[in-house]
C-alpha cells in the first residue's frame, strides 16, 4: 500500500522538510480586515504580526475550502497513493478534522484517515515527520497509526500569554473566567487538557520568570516519571530573543535533552497574540 502524509500549515514545518519527507501541506486561511491570506503562502509570520499589532478588530482563522481539500486528495489518488494519513490541529480548536471525516466518507478513489493530533504547532509537525519517515520506509498503515498514537500520548506543553483577549474572544479558552489574569498582571499558564484536549488555564503566577520555572518543573516531573527520553521545544510568537534566552537556560538545566526552537505562525498567533511563548515536549522519536 502506498501511503501519503498530509498535515496543515499550523505544523510549522519548513518547505524543505515537507519536500524532503514528501509531506503535503494544507494552508489554513487567516482573515485580516476582511482580506483572506493563506498561512505560509501569501503572508509570512513577520508580516502577520506587523499587520495585526495595532488593529482594532482581531484577525480570524477559517477552514480551508472543501473543494481545495477534495482536489488535493484526488491529486494524491492520481499519483498512485492508496491511502493518506491526514494529521491536523486539535478538533477542539478547529473544525478541519470534522470536515475531513465527512469528506473521507465520500471518497472511493483513496482511503483518507483523518488524524486528530490533539495539539498543533511543531509538536504536530513531529507526528507528520515520523509518519512520513515510516511511510517512506514502507511501513504499513496499522504500524504507522500505532506509532502516532504512542507519540501523541506523550505530548504535553505549557503556554504563556501576555493577554488572554484573543483566546477568550475566539472561544478557544474553555475556562474563560481566567481572563481575570489580564487585569491583575498575572501570567496564566495554559495547556491542552489531557481529557478534553481543550485549552485551559491551570495556574497563575506573577512574573514571566516564575512562569518559566513552573513550566520547567512540570517538564522535569514528566521526565522523571517517564521510562524514555523526551524532546523539548521552545516556541515563540514573534519574540526570537526571548526564545533564545529561555532555550540557552534550558540547555544548561537539561544538558542530556534534545532542545529545539520553533514559532507560532499566523494561525496560532491569531489566538495567542504576539509575545506568547511555550514549552512543549514529546517522546524523543529519534532515540526511541
Amino acid at each position: 500500500m502506498k501511503i501519503a502524509v498530509v498535515t496543515d500549515s499550523s505544523s510549522y514545518l519548513s518547505k524543505e522538510e515537507a519536500k524532503e519527507n514528501n509531506i503535503y501541506i494544507i494552508s489554513i486561511p487567516v482573515i485580516i480586515e476582511d482580506q483572506v491570506y493563506h498561512e505560509g503562502v501569501d503572508i509570512t509570520t513577520k508580516e502577520f504580526y506587523e499587520r495585526v499589532r495595532n488593529l482594532k478588530e482581531l484577525p480570524k482563522t477559517s477552514q480551508p475550502e472543501f473543494g481545495e481539500l477534495n482536489k488535493l486528495y484526488d491529486q494524491l489518488a492520481d499519483k498512485g497513493y492508496d491511502a493518506v494519513i491526514s494529521i491536523h490541529l486539535a478538533s477542539t480548536i478547529s473544525g478541519l478534522i470534522n470536515s475531513l471525516n465527512v469528506l473521507s466518507k465520500t471518497k472511493t478513489n483513496i482511503k483518507i484517515i483523518p488524524y486528530d493530533s490533539h495539539i498543533t504547532v511543531r509538536l504536530m509537525g513531529y507526528l507528520a515527520l515520523e509518519a512520513a519517515r515510516m511511510a517512506n520506509a514502507g511501513k504499513d498503515l496499522e504500524t504507522i497509526l500505532a506509532r502516532l498514537d504512542d507519540l501523541r500520548s506523550t505530548i504535553d506543553e505549557n503556554i504563556i500569554v501576555n493577554d488572554l483577549t484573543n483566546l477568550v474572544k475566539g472561544g478557544r479558552l474553555s475556562n474563560a473566567s481566567a481572563v481575570i489574569g489580564t487585569m491583575l498582571n498575572i501570567k496564566p499558564l495554559l495547556t491542552f487538557d489531557d481529557q478534553t484536549d481543550e485549552i485551559v488555564a491551570y495556574e497563575k503566577v506573577r512574573s514571566i520568570k516564575k512562569a518559566y520555572l513552573k513550566s520547567e518543573q512540570r517538564f522535569a516531573k514528566a521526565q522523571e516519571a517517564a521510562d524514555f527520553p523526551y524532546r523539548l521545544i521552545v516556541i515563540d510568537a514573534n519574540d526570537q530573543s526571548e526564545n533564545d534566552i529561555w532555550t540557552a537556560d534550558l540547555q544548561k538545566k537539561f544538558p542530556n535533552t534534545t532542545i529545539e526552537q520553533s514559532y507560532f505562525g499566523p494561525v496560532i498567533g491569531t489566538h495567542l497574540g504576539e509575545k506568547a511563548v511555550a514549552l512543549g515536549w514529546i517522546k524523543d522519536f529519534e532515540k526511541v
